[in-house]
């Protein structure tokens, strides 16, 4: 009896360090098989998504030192909420929506995962047309989106003084694109700064630190939800 005993103890104990083999043997097959994955589609667990910042002044961040402008301030913010995000700034002064297309095949050398659209506040300041604003940037959306990025669109505002017309027909085109693109697409990019003399430089159009700090803490909530945004970030595999 008391054999017996022993022998069922025996086996249990047996059994329970065969389950617990093959417990970890599961485990790292997992792990194997996410590891397989990622190395499949060319990123690695820590490997930060890379956002760029396709804009003009008010992304290279004229007047302001550049760890005040704002692709710097937003990195610094998306870390400050635990994101691994690298955000490369690809402003340039006064530049349209013409000169953004034009230098898409050079900004993709950094095979960024997302890019956010800032243009279109020169081609408004020059009283360029509207249609032709539109035009550049379905062009820049649809070959971005054709060199596999994620494109997020952020819009302007034409000041009311330019007359009704123009008025509708500039700000109207953010969304008509942003619909017709299926795009994420932040309205205004100057919300809460825009005509603020305390928040503004003395031109009264770019944003001086404190004014870069509302956009950004405006702007985070848009920034995290499409980042949790499965559907929205799709990494292109990096050779």
């Amino acid at each position: 009896m008391k054999l017996q005993t022993r022998y069922g103890g025996f086996t249990a104990a047996v059994n329970s360090r065969i389950a617990a083999i093959l417990a970890l043997v599961l485990c790292v097959a997992v792990a194997t098989g996410i590891a397989t994955a990622h190395a499949q589609s060319g990123q690695t667990a820590s490997e930060p998504v890379k956002l760029a910042i396709l804009g003009d002044s008010l992304a290279a961040g004229y007047g302001l030192a550049p760890a005040q402008a704002f692709p710097t301030r937003l990195q610094a913010a998306l870390k400050e909420k635990g994101r691994n995000v690298t955000v490369i700034n690809h402003g340039v002064s006064g530049d349209t929506t013409a000169g953004g297309l034009e230098r898409i095949d050079w900004m993709m050398g950094d095979k960024p995962d997302i890019v956010m659209v800032e243009l279109g506040g020169n081609d408004m300041l020059r009283a360029l047309d509207p249609a032709s604003t539109e035009k550049n940037l379905d062009a820049i959306i649809g070959k971005l989106k054709e060199a596999g990025a994620t494109v997020w669109l952020v819009g302007m505002l034409a000041p009311r003084n330019f007359g009704p017309e123009y008025v509708k027909q500039f700000d109207g085109l953010f969304k008509t694109l942003a619909d017709k693109h299926g795009v994420p697409l932040y309205p205004f990019f100057l919300d809460g700064v825009a005509q603020d003399p305390a928040l503004n430089q003395p031109d009264g159009i770019h944003p001086n630190a404190k004014g870069v700090d509302v956009i950004v803490e405006r702007i985070l909530p848009f920034v995290t939800k499409n980042l949790d945004d499965a559907a929205s970030v799709r990494r292109p595999a990096r050779p």
